[in-house]
């Protein structure tokens, strides 16, 4: 759609580039969403979230979103098989600094959220799938 197109091209590469996750919410058409059974309550979430935040303070004294490139060296260490994992896939997608940081802060929550004391593969691909994708329809 030429509309998308015009209005992502509005966001310049190095500020796109500061965003941390992007998220494409498909269209779900009626008989689909009358079937779906009932989610997660956001008291439940927001449980979740708050373990993950505290997680986070004990751990460092703030959230990952705000760890420098010294804190995410320290705080989101990856075994081999991980740092094989990230490594190839971020000379295959050809990802910048900035961009790799960002993902491994992201994994870092994942992990928290999971209640994992490592980052695993599963947290660095899910984190791969909130970055930025070429969008066409």
């Amino acid at each position: 759609m030429p509309q998308i197109e015009r209005y992502n091209k509005k966001i310049s590469g190095p500020i796109e580039d500061r965003i941390d996750i992007f998220i494409d919410v498909p269209k779900v058409d009626y008989d689909k969403y009358t079937s779906m059974r009932p989610s997660e309550s956001s008291a439940k979430i927001r449980e979740r979230v708050m373990e993950a935040v505290e997680i986070q303070m004990k751990r460092a004294g703030k959230l990952n979103g705000k760890m420098n490139a010294l804190e995410v060296t320290k705080f989101c260490k990856l075994g081999p098989k991980e740092e094989d994992f990230f490594k190839n896939a971020s000379k295959k997608l050809g990802l910048t600094a900035r961009t790799m940081e960002k993902i491994l802060k992201v994994s870092r929550t994942i992990a928290d959220l999971s209640k994992s004391e490592k980052i695993e593969i599963s947290h660095i691909a899910e984190a791969m799938q909130y970055r930025k994708r070429t969008f066409s329809i």
